[in-house]
């Protein structure tokens, strides 16, 4: 047997576990870059309202309403359940509609709901105003929801 040296280079196992290690890596990065926004609330152009009819969707003429769909297969559901239910509770002129996606997949469709949980608030003239994928922050949600209230 011939011994190894710094010229006959790596050995294929350690460069393996090199490849191996930065797949794991790169990885990790994409999925921290694409969950990193994941329950942000944004802002959306209420001026595109008029385009999707939301009148099947139980919407509060008297103020702001939250939104969310949901499944009974969506465990992240249940805590922005609660949350909404949290801040809602807080503010009191506001309304909240769970709309499971099974039972209404054209309300799904209609808003372009492609991930679950979603959430959505809406004002009181039925326009949609924020847009959170994923599981607000409830501090987030009443921000969002004081200028719909003054």
């Amino acid at each position: 047997m011939r011994a190894t040296s710094a010229r006959d280079g790596v050995s294929p196992l350690i460069a393996a576990i090199v490849a191996v290690g930065a797949a794991l890596a790169l990885a990790a990065v994409i999925g921290w870059l694409l969950t990193r926004r994941a329950g942000d609330v944004r802002a959306t152009d209420p001026t595109t309202a008029g385009e999707v009819d939301t009148s099947d969707l139980g919407l509060s003429h008297d103020g702001p309403t939250v939104v969310h769909f949901s499944a009974p297969w969506c465990s992240p559901c249940t805590q922005v359940r609660r949350v909404v239910n949290q801040v809602c509770d807080g503010l009191g002129d506001v309304a909240h509609v769970e709309i499971d996606m099974d039972a209404n997949p054209s309300a799904a469709r209609r808003l372009s709901v492609m991930s679950l949980p979603t959430t959505f608030i809406f004002d009181a003239d039925g326009r949609q105003r924020y847009r959170a994928a994923g599981v607000p922050k409830a501090d987030d949600l009443r921000s969002a929801l004081a200028p719909l209230l003054a």
